[in-house]
Order: structure tokens, then C-alpha cells, then sequence
């Protein structure tokens, strides 16, 4: 078993083919293909089922793969150390980042000051709901991820902190209101996006008793500031997401109370972690200590 086995056979299951996984990796379809048996062979199991162009895990190669994936984690951890060593400071960092919160605010900026002093450090970006990105996290695809605080699971550092806003269309009736109650977000229809704070959302009104009238869910912000927008829903969004040029189609207020949301950083093990994730955490922590 080779660490050279374990990148190809990570890299099948994550494209779920050999082809796409040969065209991501440089190489050959029957060079992945050799890989995957001689695998297999060692191992004494099927890693994978075959459906003509698509391959899927078997139960035991699900197994395995959280395995290979911690394995070739910690490979490209002792590689980076040596390459710091050296002086060199080379390698891979991959980040999982959701919403425009992560990835419009607060991204952008870390990585323009990361890359001045670590120009050598190739950067891969995942951009996905937040709850994927935990996903991400707990399989190692990612070697840190932007979270919404607090997340038990993982080792994790506070990076800002922002509100939650109502958001509601600019001729709506509450859009003359200061602030807004829950209650007051009840009775019109509401969308609920699934990209950073659902959660949050979701609990909020679960502990005042209410019950939203939930009619649209969306996975990006941008289809529910369209929804909004066009005086469909309201809804409630963190403060940091939304666009800097705000639409005058609609409004945000504060809620009443206030309720407030920490965004962080996030690893699976911080004693684990790579250099290139370590260096990136302090980045963001000097930008954001205020």
C-alpha cells in the first residue's frame, strides 16, 4: 500500500469515476485503474461498485476512505513541516468556505495578506453550505473550514461576530419599524436559506414558541434576497452576508432582541493540523482581533 494507492483511490471516490479522477490527477484512466486493483488485492476487498461510467463506494471502502483521507493528511502535514524546515515553505492548504460571509468578507482579505508572506502555498477553496462544510471538515477533504460558532466537534477560533437582521421588502408595512419581533415575521410567508445560519434561525424561533410560515428554502443567499426582493417573503439573514450595495428593493432591521452570531475557523485536530493551516489561523486571527 502506497500513499500514491491512497491519493488515487481518495480521489475516484470523491469524482465517483476513474476517468475525471485520472484527468484531476495528470495520469492515465488505466494507470488509476492499476492503482484501484492492486489495491484491492492487498486489501482483500472491493473498494468500489461499478455502474458502467460512475463507480460508488462499497460499506467498506466508505470505511476506509475516512481512513486514507487521515492518513494522507497527516502525510502532507510531515511533508510541509520538513518543507519549513528547509526554509522553503511549500505545500497545499484547503479551505472550506460558505456564503458570502466567508467568502466574499472575510476570505479574500486573509488570503491577500496570507499570500504576501507564503506566495509558494497552493490554495485550493471549496464553497458549499455550511453544513457541508462540517461535512468536509469530519472526511478531511478540507484542511480547515469558516463555521458558525459554537462547533464542539472541532477545534475551533472565534474570528468576528456580527447580528442577525430581518430582511423584508423595502414597501412591505414593517419596513416602517425600528426593530422587528419574531412574532412580527410570522404571519407573511418566509424563506429560509440553508447557507449559514439556518440553524440559528431555525432554534431562534423553536425557543420562542413560533412557528414561521416556512414557504421557500434556498441553498444560496443571492435566491433569497431575489425572493425578498420581489416582495414574495421575508426573512432573516446575518448581517456580514449581505451585499455591500444593498438593493433598494429591500430592508434589513435589527432584531428585538438582539441576536448575535460569531463566525470562526475551524480544524478536525489542531495538534494535526498542517503548518499552511496553523500560519492561515494566525493570519486571521492578527486581521480579525479586534
Amino acid at each position: 500500500m502506497t500513499l500514491t494507492q491512497l491519493e488515487i483511490f481518495s480521489r475516484v471516490a470523491e469524482l465517483q469515476g476513474f476517468t475525471s479522477a485520472a484527468t484531476r490527477l495528470g495520469i492515465t484512466q488505466s494507470a488509476v485503474s492499476h492503482a484501484i486493483k492492486s489495491l484491492e488485492q492487498e486489501l482483500q476487498v472491493d473498494l468500489f461498485r461499478r455502474h458502467q461510467a460512475q463507480v460508488e463506494l462499497t460499506d467498506i471502502g466508505t470505511q476506509l476512505l475516512l481512513r486514507a483521507r487521515a492518513m494522507l493528511g497527516l502525510a502532507a502535514t510531515l511533508a510541509q513541516e520538513a518543507a519549513d524546515a528547509r526554509g522553503m515553505k511549500r505545500g497545499t492548504l484547503r479551505i472550506g468556505s460558505f456564503g458570502p460571509t466567508s467568502s466574499i468578507r472575510l476570505l479574500p482579505r486573509i488570503l491577500h495578506d496570507y499570500r504576501r508572506e507564503y506566495p509558494d502555498i497552493e490554495v485550493h477553496i471549496d464553497e458549499g453550505p455550511d453544513r457541508q462544510v462540517l461535512q468536509w471538515l469530519e472526511e478531511r477533504r478540507v484542511d480547515l473550514g469558516f463555521v458558525v460558532l459554537p462547533q464542539e466537534r472541532f477545534d475551533t477560533v472565534p474570528v468576528v461576530e456580527d447580528q442577525l437582521l430581518a430582511l423584508i421588502p423595502a414597501s412591505h408595512a414593517l419596513a416602517s419599524e425600528a426593530q422587528l419581533r419574531l412574532d412580527q415575521l410570522c404571519h407573511d410567508p418566509f424563506v429560509l436559506t440553508e447557507a449559514g445560519s439556518a440553524e440559528l434561525v431555525s432554534r431562534l424561533f423553536i425557543g420562542a414558541g413560533l412557528r414561521p410560515n416556512i414557504r421557500y428554502r434556498s441553498t444560496q443567499l443571492l435566491s433569497t434576497l431575489e425572493t425578498v426582493a420581489r416582495g414574495d417573503a421575508l426573512s432573516i439573514v446575518a448581517e456580514l452576508s449581505l451585499p455591500q450595495a444593498a438593493d433598494p428593493r429591500y430592508t434589513s432591521r435589527p432584531l428585538e432582541p438582539a441576536v448575535r452570531r460569531q463566525v470562526g475557523i475551524a480544524v478536525l485536530d489542531r495538534r494535526q493540523a498542517s503548518p499552511a493551516a496553523l500560519a492561515f489561523i494566525q493570519h486571521a486571527q492578527r486581521l480579525y482581533r479586534r
